[in-house]
Order: C-alpha cells, then structure tokens, then sequence
C-alpha cells in the first residue's frame, strides 16, 4: 500500500513540474517573441476609396505599434493582381495577411494559396464563399446596417411613396446582402413601392448616370436607397442637377463626403457607418495575440455592428470617416 502510495505522489508530482515547466516554456516563448522579425501584409482595393485607404492606414498603423513590419497593396477589385500580390506575400515570408479581398468566389484560390504556404489570413470587410480557409472574416453586419438605414429612410419618406434603390457589384456578397436588408423593411411596407432597381457597381460616375436615366422614366421618386456611399453621392448629384434637392437619399459606409452632406442638410440624409477602423484594429489584434501565443480563441466568423448616422450625431464621427469618436 505505502509502495503504490508513493509511486502515485512520485507520479503527481512528475506530472506537476511538467505542467509548470511547460506553463513556463509558454510564457517565456511569449516573452522572447520579437515583432520586429515579422511582416504583416495588408492588401486592399484602390486607397482612392476613403473607406479603403481607411481600412489599409488603421492597419499598418496598428501593426506598426506592436512592432511589427508592414507592406501596403493595392489590388484594384483584380483576382489575379490579388493573387500576385499573395504570391509575394509569400516569397517575402509575410507571417500574416490583412486582406479585403477581390471576389467572394475568386479570392478562394488565393486565400487557400496563402494558407497551404502557412500564412495566416485575415479578412476583412468582404467574406469569402468558404469556411475553414481564411482564419478569421470580419466584416461589418450589412444585414443589420441595410435594414437600419431602411427603417430610417421609411420614416423620412413619411411610409408612402415610390422608391428606388441602386445596386452594387452582382459578383459580391455584400451587395446582395445589403439588398436584402433593404427589402427586409421596405416590402413590409404596402404604401412604398419600388419602381427602380439597378446596378451602379459601387461607383460616383455610374451611379450619377444611372440615377439619371431613372429620373427620366420616373420624376417622382420619393427617395434613393444606394448600396454604398459613393453610388449614394452619384445619385445625390444628379438629383440636384434634375431640381430634386428635397429627394432624400441615403447610403451605407460613413463616407467623410456623405457625413458633411448629412451635417449641412444636403441631398443624403443618412449613412449606415461601417466601423473599417474596428474591423482593421481587430484583425491586427487577433494576429498578434496568434504570433505570439500560437493559438485563437476567436470565432471564423466575426461580425460588427454598423452606427446610423444623421443629422443628429455627424458631429460624432471621426475626421476621416468610417469610425465614431469614443465618448
């Protein structure tokens, strides 16, 4: 009895130093662990949209904090620039990747490129059509933030009226989630009907040119819902030129032009703010807590909220947009 007795302590306690030295080990790994030796590569569409530009400086910003190096890339919305760009990233033995990527369909390949060389991949913004490839997707809930700026937009068409929405690019899932929000509220509403629904594929110009064939075939319109901000300013612009500044129009993003045209009681009226900044200071986090200690405790899937803005709280947006100041 006394003999198992003491091969039992023996072996607890053998057990026991295993478990601190390894508590140990773990601590001082994490405590020799030196940014410095690490790239992290943030890719993003064109910086000549704010909401982007934003998304990319949060970033590098962010990882440049920790300590960490940084490289910058611009994809254009192309896959295979996209791809290149991955390829890169991988020759210069990035350690992780920020990426808002080019395709919810044609971003897969890339994305599982980057996985199967070991590097970690971090989405934001725009989802994939895949699970278990990118290691995190943060991206704004644009369900939510669509049907807010909806019930919004109802109240202030006074729940009457024809309405009109412009459509982003068909090829992205945000687009048509943003399109459902929208119908979500909109055709619970009998009195407010739709006459209109094309696609300006997140662009000033197109949606300028395309609100103004509608304006030809329907003069009176009650308001616009656009999927971003910058069809929003496209359809604001040509509703002006038509004589129609009291059509309200709203979008979804937080662009810094939108904000100031809702402070000063411009054509847009409201925005569903997407929080790029968050989404972009989250990832970083979520890597280096990742680098350091080899593991998450965070889902795939993350989602943030969207902030309704108008006319009662543009003052509390951030300078550059797409953030809210903290109070």
């Amino acid at each position: 009895m006394n003999n198992k007795f003491s091969f039992k302590r023996v072996t607890l306690a053998l057990m026991t130093g295993l478990c601190l030295s390894l508590a140990w080990c773990g601590a001082a790994a994490a405590a020799d662990f030196d940014p410095g030796k690490h790239l992290i590569a943030v890719i993003t569409p064109s910086h000549s949209n704010p909401f982007y530009k934003t998304e990319a400086d949060t970033a590098v910003a962010a990882a440049r904090k920790m300590g960490y190096k940084t490289s910058s890339l611009v994809h254009q919305g192309d896959p295979d620039v996209q791809l290149k760009m991955i390829q890169n990233a991988i020759a210069d033995n990035a350690s992780a990747i920020v990426l808002d990527n080019a395709g919810s369909d044609a971003s897969v390949a890339a994305v599982r490129r980057a996985r199967d060389a070991g590097i970690p991949v971090y989405l934001i913004d725009r989802e994939i059509n895949a699970n278990g490839v990118a290691n995190a997707q943060i991206v704004s809930n644009n369900f939510q933030c669509a049907s807010s700026v909806a019930q919004h937009f109802a109240k202030t068409a006074g729940y009457k009226g024809k309405w009109v929405e412009l459509f982003g690019k068909s090829s992205d899932t945000n687009a048509h989630v943003r399109s459902q929000g929208f119908h979500s509220v909109m055709d619970d509403i009998p009195t407010m009907k739709m006459v209109a629904q094309q696609s300006a594929n997140w662009d000033q110009t197109e949606g300028y040119n395309v609100m103004q064939s509608i304006i030809q075939a329907h003069s009176d319109i009650a308001g616009v819902l656009a999927g971003n901000d910058t069809m929003a300013l496209g359809a604001a612009a040509a509703l002006k030129n038509a004589g129609m500044s009291n059509v309200p129009v709203m979008g979804i993003d937080g662009n810094p032009d939108v904000v100031d045209q809702i402070a000063s009681g411009g054509n847009i009226r409201a925005t569903g703010l997407q929080q790029a900044s968050v989404m972009a200071r989250m990832a970083v986090q979520q890597i280096d807590g990742l680098l350091r200690t080899g593991k998450t405790d965070k889902p795939e899937k993350q989602s943030v909220n969207c902030v309704l803005v108008t006319e009662k709280n543009a003052d509390q947006v951030l300078p550059g947009g797409f953030g809210m100041k903290k109070k």
